[in-house]
């Protein structure tokens, strides 16, 4: 199973860092939080595909769970994990996505602990049963939810960033130069930033989140 393979993942030498990049509500079981809550190696940083925060969508998308499987998993890793970064994929304007609709969807992802959102608008792919579903969104409207999901996003991150002022964790520093600055990220997915150095480059340090910058970023002070 998926479960035996991160518990042996978990034991391997040599590997310091192993994210789970994407797994499915119904497929993050409640073994699988325990087991990164206690490892060293699996760092608390879940993205998980919610696709709409309605029932009725869900259902009509097909998927495998209804809203409060997902809303229980969030809570089930944050029990375990106060400081665990949890991303979530979201579609707007799939079909038949009323503006109630919508605003159920929102306000039941408003009111989540999930620290971003990738937001993505639904479009026609030859061959699906969606193409053929009543109810298309209007290219207007579907911007318009698209925006006012991505302004939540944004307004969610930068409330967990700040809640990780002050805290030490350990970066993984990557090898981009941007204007002579470097960045790296904490185990729970946090962007730091410090002056280029290449010293640092696949280094992992640790450092003390200091403060949150207006580009989706932090400062930090290097600890001994």
């Amino acid at each position: 199973t998926f479960t035996d393979l991160l518990k042996q993942l978990a034991q391997l030498e040599g590997i310091e860092r192993i994210r789970i990049s994407s797994i499915e509500p119904e497929l993050l079981h409640d073994e699988i939080i325990k087991l990164v809550s206690v490892s060293e190696k699996l760092l608390p940083h879940f993205h998980i595909p919610l696709q709409s925060g309605s029932d009725k969508i869900l259902q009509l998308m097909k998927r495998k769970y209804l809203r409060e499987v997902f809303a229980g998993r969030v809570l089930r890793i944050k029990e375990l994990m106060p400081d665990a970064c949890i991303a979530a994929d979201v579609i707007v304007g799939f079909p038949g996505e009323t503006n109630e609709d919508f605003d159920d969807a929102y306000n039941f992802i408003k009111n989540l602990d999930v620290t971003y959102l990738h937001v993505f608008t639904y479009s026609e792919r030859t061959g699906t049963k969606a193409i053929q579903m009543e109810g298309k969104v209007d290219e207007r409207e579907k911007r318009r939810r698209s925006q006012l999901l991505h302004e939540l996003s944004e307004t969610k991150k930068k409330k967990f960033y700040a809640s990780q002022v002050g805290k030490t964790e350990q970066v993984l520093w990557e090898s981009d130069n941007i204007k002579g600055l470097m960045h790296g990220f904490t185990g729970n997915y946090v962007k730091v930033v410090t002056p280029y150095n290449k010293e640092l480059i696949n280094q992992i340090t640790s450092v003390k989140i200091v403060s949150v910058n207006n580009n989706d970023t932090c400062s930090i002070q290097f600890q001994n």
